[in-house]
């Protein structure tokens, strides 16, 4: 969001969600969010999201999943 040069008004309106959010998102306040509305805004910011998954404690080989949503 500092990269576009936004202000958090324009954040606001952009995430649809008030600006006094917008600044706890700015402090990386992120567990006052769900990870789905996370994602939701991630994705109004046109932000390529790619998930990996894997075993977190896989003996040998393991199978990794990417999904890009």
């Amino acid at each position: 969001m500092k990269q576009r040069n936004l202000k958090q008004r324009e954040i606001s309106e952009l995430l649809g969600i008030p600006q006094p959010e917008v600044s706890h998102l700015m402090k990386g306040e992120f567990q006052r969010f769900g990870e789905g509305k996370l994602l939701i805004f991630l994705k109004r910011l046109d932000t390529e999201i790619t998930l990996h998954l894997r075993p977190r404690h896989a003996q040998g080989e393991s199978t990794e999943t990417v999904i890009s949503l």
